[in-house]
């Protein structure tokens, strides 16, 4: 039996230098479609921020939407990872504050430009790449899941009684915080946010217990 090739291609996709071209390459994409939006933002545009050309960045990428999928992926951890610890454990009052001001702080400190990376992909690819909706709909739902369980721990401490559902009160910071995102960026003021934020945690704290 012959021995299996590898591809040029792939060879240079694992090793540690190319590992580096490619997440340079996702970055720079992410943050041109950030600004310009995904259809405003071509390879051309890529690899002349990147430093590379087409045709590496074929070595990389399929086409436009491979590396789209990647700028999700990639936007989606970014995501997560600047809610800080507090997102991992929003099981007390405390942690549902800094978590408010860490994101009203955030959005302020940038101007309120650009709105919420993962919301802006998402609206743009909804109708046009269900497999990039797809990723952009699951990142969603771990940004959101992680509400949902810092509420459900609130109510099994007795902290929040019985009648609070922690699914819809999740859902509910969630519309909030992206709505309040769209129209801060509009308007480049963190009012809406503050507004948003505010009024989702007090529909939590409408359920709290005298514990």
């Amino acid at each position: 039996m012959p021995a299996t090739r590898t591809s040029p291609a792939t060879v240079r996709r694992s090793t540690a230098k190319g590992l580096r071209t490619r997440a340079r390459i996702v970055d720079v994409a992410a943050e041109l479609m950030l600004t310009r939006g995904v259809t405003g933002t071509t390879l051309d545009d890529i690899g002349a921020a990147a430093g590379v050309g087409r045709s590496q960045l074929y070595h990389y990428f399929s086409d436009k939407d491979a590396l789209v999928h990647d700028v999700i992926d990639r936007q989606a951890e970014a995501v997560l990872t600047h809610q800080g610890a507090d997102h991992a454990d929003l099981s007390t009052w405390e942690a549902w504050s800094r978590w408010r001001d860490r994101m009203v702080d955030g959005a302020h400190a940038g101007g309120c430009v650009g709105g919420c990376p993962l919301g802006s992909l998402g609206t743009e690819v909804a109708e046009r790449d269900s497999a990039a909706r797809g990723l952009v709909s699951a990142g969603f739902s771990r940004w959101e899941e992680g509400f949902r369980r810092g509420i459900a721990t609130m109510q099994q401490r007795g902290v929040l009684d019985t009648d609070a559902d922690p699914a819809t009160l999740a859902t509910a910071v969630m519309v909030a915080l992206q709505g309040g995102l769209l129209l801060a960026q509009v308007h480049r003021d963190v009012r809406p946010l503050v507004v948003g934020l505010d009024t989702a945690i007090a529909a939590i704290r409408q359920h709290a217990t005298a514990a």
